[in-house]
């Protein structure tokens, strides 16, 4: 949302719905949004309102994910996967230049993407804020990720404000959700009969124009605000955010580091699906005849052997090591470096660990064990 923008409310019957997948293409964009694939939901193309998971609730809690058939109508009834924002802005392998070799010297060409303009729809207020983040770190810095940008120019984002929570989700605590308030250039909020349509940019209030939307009742928005606040009720986790960062340093020579890191399989599941953490590396892949090599930015983990390796000695040669610096890195360092948690309460790390590792939980025993010392 532009923060100089005046939003307006309005509300698009169901059976107008196809207007709002008509007005993006005809504007240019391609749409993707969430899509069953392979018993999972990801982001996919939308060509009609038939690609959306109608039918489908999906059901999480640490190490579980499931859907299940439903009779609802609604197109937006899942929550989220194992997908967030971040492969669309960050993608996950990408080539940074080419080198070529010509007699005694070489040729070095950057390869800049060149996206078509993207319009994704179903986008949550976690992701919004995990979009922020990654904004903070790509682009604010002095020197932008022209990567990055090339991808986050060319991006229109619908949200969807989520009236359900799921087991995992605690964005209410890291103040980053259930309602999305910046960000997005159209929100949505899905009723039975119709969807209320907020603009948040002035690109969203112009495509709203071409939506046929009726006037919002004042008590139709008070009843939406009570729902989403309920949503933030029903949460049953959280972190205390008062306690960090203090609690984490306090918290290095801690012997529940030993307990998580019987249990962690350091199978980096949790920073893949984690819509801020940014890890990457850089790879070289030369041609047989060692003329042309492709220099590729691949994603990286904290929790892989080498990540923590600098020449002749590995930072953090165990598990323990490394899901330590991770979670101390995500819930404090990370407010020190760039004024932010790093963790915006999705709940992905807990659904996708194969264990089950509850990272609120975690945080709880540390805390307790600070405050029962007394420090």
């Amino acid at each position: 949302m532009n923060p100089s923008h005046t939003a307006s409310w309005g509300i698009l019957n169901r059976r107008d719905f196809p207007r709002l997948l008509d007005a993006l293409r005809t504007q240019g964009y391609r749409i993707i949004g969430p899509t069953l694939q392979d018993g999972a939901v990801k982001w996919g193309d939308i060509a009609t309102v038939d690609d959306f998971p109608v039918g489908w609730r999906d059901h999480q809690s640490p190490g579980h994910y499931r859907l299940e058939r439903t009779e609802s109508f609604r197109y937006f009834d899942i929550v989220h996967g194992a997908e967030s924002f971040k492969p669309l802005t960050f993608a996950p392998r990408e080539t940074l230049l080419v080198l070529e070799r010509t007699h005694k010297t070489f040729v070095a060409t950057p390869i800049l993407p060149d996206p078509e303009p993207l319009a994704v729809l179903g986008v949550r207020a976690c992701d919004l804020a995990g979009l922020a983040i990654q904004d903070r770190i790509f682009l604010h810095g002095p020197y932008a990720d022209p990567y990055y940008r090339a991808r986050r120019d060319r991006l229109f984002i619908i949200a969807v404000q989520c009236t359900r929570a799921l087991d995992t989700c605690f964005c209410a605590s890291m103040g980053t959700g259930p309602q999305a308030t910046a960000g997005f250039d159209l929100a949505l909020i899905e009723g039975d009969a119709d969807f209320v349509v907020q603009t948040g940019s002035e690109e969203g209030a112009r495509l709203a124009q071409h939506l046929s939307l009726h006037p919002v009742p004042p008590e139709r928005l008070r009843q939406e605000e009570i729902r989403m606040a309920a949503c933030a009720a029903s949460q049953t986790r959280s972190i205390d955010q008062s306690a960090l960062p203090r609690a984490l340093y306090d918290a290095h020579d801690h012997e529940r580091w030993d307990d998580v890191a019987r249990r962690c399989l350091a199978c980096t599941n949790c920073t893949m699906v984690c819509p801020t953490c940014f890890c990457h590396g850089v790879e070289e892949q030369p041609d047989l005849m060692w003329t042309r090599s492709e220099r590729a930015r691949v994603w990286d983990s904290c929790f892989t052997p080498d990540h923590g390796y600098i020449h002749g000695k590995n930072l953090r040669p165990t598990i323990k090591d490394r899901y330590r610096m991770w979670l101390t890195h995500k819930l404090a360092a990370w407010i020190d470096q760039f004024g932010m948690s790093g963790c915006v309460g999705c709940g992905r790390c807990l659904t996708w660990c194969p264990v089950g590792i509850d990272l609120t939980e975690e945080i709880k025993e540390l805390i307790r064990s600070r405050q029962a010392s007394g420090s």
